[in-house]
């Protein structure tokens, strides 16, 4: 594509509610743009630059044998509830019903999802270790979002969960 006509709508102004130096240059460079506290749209030149780290990450990942799963972003309470943490992660997690009244949150982390899709699939140890990982937009309703794309409510996160069968293989695993 044509540099003149790429969509970079620059501006001269910072955003006012912008503080960090990186929120005013990616505001008025045109790499994104502000929908509400802790909400961000990524613009093209945003959107590309996004593209290139995960792209580093996943070649990173990949040389460490670990492998990319892709997890719902909705998440059954239930899950939440088995492990103790719909309770203490406060009122940052989104909670919602469907129209049959089940209960689901919006991921602000993947934990509960990775363990249940490992659990019971996992049958001998010498399917260990698995490493696994995604690339993940996530959502934690942030009391007060602040410092740019550092604290939003919404962001993308890369998290990593591996299994094995011994915690020294889970020490050489980590180091």
């Amino acid at each position: 594509m044509r540099f003149s006509k790429a969509y970079i709508p620059t501006t001269k102004e910072a955003p006012k509610d912008a503080q960090l130096p990186s929120h005013i240059y990616l505001s008025r460079a045109g790499f994104v743009t502000q929908v509400a506290a802790g909400l961000y749209n990524f613009l093209p030149m945003g959107k590309r630059v996004l593209r290139k780290i995960e792209n580093i990450i996943n070649e990173e990942m990949a040389a460490c044998d670990a492998q990319e799963v892709d997890l719902s972003f909705v998440t059954p309470a239930e899950l939440w509830q088995e492990s103790g943490r719909i309770e203490k992660f406060g009122k940052e997690l989104l909670r919602f019903r469907d129209r049959k009244e089940n209960l689901f949150v919006l991921g602000p982390t993947h934990e509960e999802m990775m363990v249940n899709i490992v659990r019971n699939r996992v049958t001998s140890y010498k399917q260990l270790p698995i490493n696994l990982y995604q690339i993940k937009t996530k959502f934690r309703d942030e009391a007060r979002p602040r410092f740019g794309l550092m604290r939003g409510r919404e962001f993308v996160m890369k998290d990593g969960y591996s299994f094995h069968s011994s915690t020294e293989d889970l020490d050489r695993e980590f180091d």
